[in-house]
């Protein structure tokens, strides 16, 4: 992994922090703000077609988009390099909206997911180091528990999303809705949360320099019984759009 952020690294210091004691939710919100906050006045983009390879960076990230035959183009997508003020993370999202509203869907959690999803890793990893009294630093408890703080974060950020959705008043989401595919890599981890059927596809050079996919995610397609099952007892509602072949899900 590489160096974290001075967010990170003084965290203890300047805030006082100490092992078992007096970590609050509060003082989570309080420092992921300002790493938001100060990831926004620093962090390269991409939020449509083309490509994005910032001064100084190793990473290339390219984008590309066609609308469909039914209409608007539903899909948004986002790449954040340095994402959280750390050179060794990048974010990568790709939303693809489907029904009426489902442009507006996709676009709100293209702008929602990633802040919140950097809010609830900071406080994840801030209530770990609490947690463990052995833990000598904010540090240790990030590289010990990595994947199990992103996965506790992508959970609680995907249902946090929902609710907002829920409660959105101009956006009839009753009809229409989104994938979600998103993917943090930080150093040599890379983490992959998928919701629906859009696919991440990891792509490796054979022997003779030719490219090898090897897909990395399953699709969760509603005219699945298992994923209908698993939808209805979410108080979700699965049925046919006169419109558009397939099951849905709402």
């Amino acid at each position: 992994m590489g160096h974290f952020s001075y967010l990170l690294n003084g965290l203890s210091r300047s805030l006082s922090i100490k092992k078992g004691g007096n970590c609050t939710n509060k003082l989570g919100k309080e420092v992921s703000r300002t790493m938001v906050n100060d990831a926004k006045k620093t962090e390269l983009i991409l939020r449509s077609s083309g490509v994005v390879n910032g001064e100084g960076s190793k990473n290339l990230a390219s984008a590309y988009s066609k609308r469909g035959q039914k209409g608007i183009n539903q899909d948004t997508l986002i790449v954040l390099e340095e994402y959280g003020c750390q050179e060794d993370m990048m974010f990568c999202g790709v939303f693809d909206g489907h029904g009426p509203w489902g442009h507006f869907v996709a676009r709100h959690v293209r702008e929602s997911l990633p802040s919140l999803l950097l809010c609830n890793w900071q406080e994840e990893a801030l209530d770990q180091y609490c947690l463990e009294s052995d833990l000598k630093d904010l540090n240790s408890a990030i590289q010990i528990h990595n994947f199990d703080l992103w996965e506790q974060s992508f959970v609680k950020t995907c249902a946090t999303v929902d609710e907002e959705l829920a409660q959105h008043r101009k956006i009839d989401c009753f009809n229409s809705g989104t994938t979600a595919l998103s993917i943090v890599r930080q150093g040599e981890l890379v983490v992959i949360a998928n919701v629906g059927d859009s696919r991440a596809v990891l792509g490796t050079s054979s022997d003779d320099g030719s490219l090898v996919p090897v897909q990395l995610t399953v699709d969760f397609k509603p005219n699945l019984p298992q994923e209908a099952e698993r939808i209805s007892q979410c108080n979700g509602r699965v049925f046919c759009l006169e419109d558009e072949p397939g099951v849905h899900r709402v």
